[in-house]
């Protein structure tokens, strides 16, 4: 049995989005942003700290509702449907998700259960998804003496079990070393190769942004600033230019426009800290 689902035809964007906003009081974290992501595509999502990705990230994942605007994962409406998008999406947050006191099949079994995989194929699928993910030999081994690398792969994994047509990478690699990172990526190319899945990460090193991601939306300040392949962006602000380059660029041009007073940022930081 194929794993790779078809609810969403190739000629339809597997996410689209128009107009999603979302206000905290007097702070707008996430405005009027649109985007359409294809089939297939690796989608990184890049900005500052405080720029509005996380709070992106949680509408897209129903874990937060939007102000206005709509956005749309496999055909589903992420505010008229929450739970027929949670079934097509798996999602990878940045902080640690996997539970150290169980083994990686433990942690696996877990997630078959919470996803609602039928019993008689949670055995096989979690075979499977361990042994995809270089794992098969730790499986019977507690999570917490994997390394981080091992760790995020776990989690990978995890989220994959239910077969979702979207998968959301919240910093994949923070806080593993070069090797570790690679590992990482390579089994994520692995599953877009094999299995056609999209995928959208956000991630502040910019090397693995170009390297790995198809297009790049950067948000500053709840808005979209650029959108494009790696190249694209960087030909915007001239030869040699790295996308370092591009995200400063663009950044501190608007944070010169756009820069406001003492209580301003006072409350802006305020609303962030509280609100992601």
């Amino acid at each position: 049995m194929s794993e790779q689902n078809s609810n969403a035809s190739p000629a339809e964007p597997a996410v689209r989005i128009s107009e999603l906003t979302r206000r905290f009081g007097d702070l707008t974290a996430v405005d009027r942003v649109s985007l359409s992501i294809a089939t297939g595509e690796i989608f990184g999502l890049i900005g500052p700290n405080g720029a509005g990705k996380s709070t992106l990230i949680r509408m897209l994942t129903t874990l937060l509702s939007p102000t206005s605007g709509t956005a749309t994962i496999a055909g589903h409406d992420i505010v008229n449907e929450p739970a027929e998008v949670r079934r097509h999406i798996g999602y990878v947050p940045q902080l640690l998700s996997a539970d150290g006191s169980l083994t990686g099949y433990e942690n696996m079994l877990l997630s078959a259960r919470l996803y609602g995989v039928p019993r008689a194929e949670r055995k096989q699928r979690i075979e499977r998804a361990l042994a995809r993910m270089g794992l098969a030999e730790a499986a019977h081994h507690l999570a917490g003496h994997y390394s981080g690398g091992m760790i995020r792969r776990l989690e990978i994994a995890q989220s994959l079990l239910h077969r979702p047509e979207v998968l959301i990478l919240d910093e994949p690699t923070v806080g593993l070393d070069p090797a570790a990172r690679d590992t990482v990526w390579e089994r994520v190319l692995e599953l877009r190769s094999r299995f056609h899945r999209t995928m959208i990460v956000t991630s502040h090193l910019m090397n693995e942004v170009d390297q790995f991601c198809d297009r790049i939306a950067l948000i500053d300040r709840g808005r979209i600033v650029a959108v494009g392949t790696p190249a694209e962006l960087k030909a915007r602000v001239g030869p040699g230019a790295t996308l370092d380059d591009v995200f400063i660029r663009l950044v501190a041009a608007r944070e010169e426009e756009q820069e406001g007073g003492y209580g301003e940022v006072r409350r802006a930081r305020r609303a962030i800290r509280d609100h992601g």
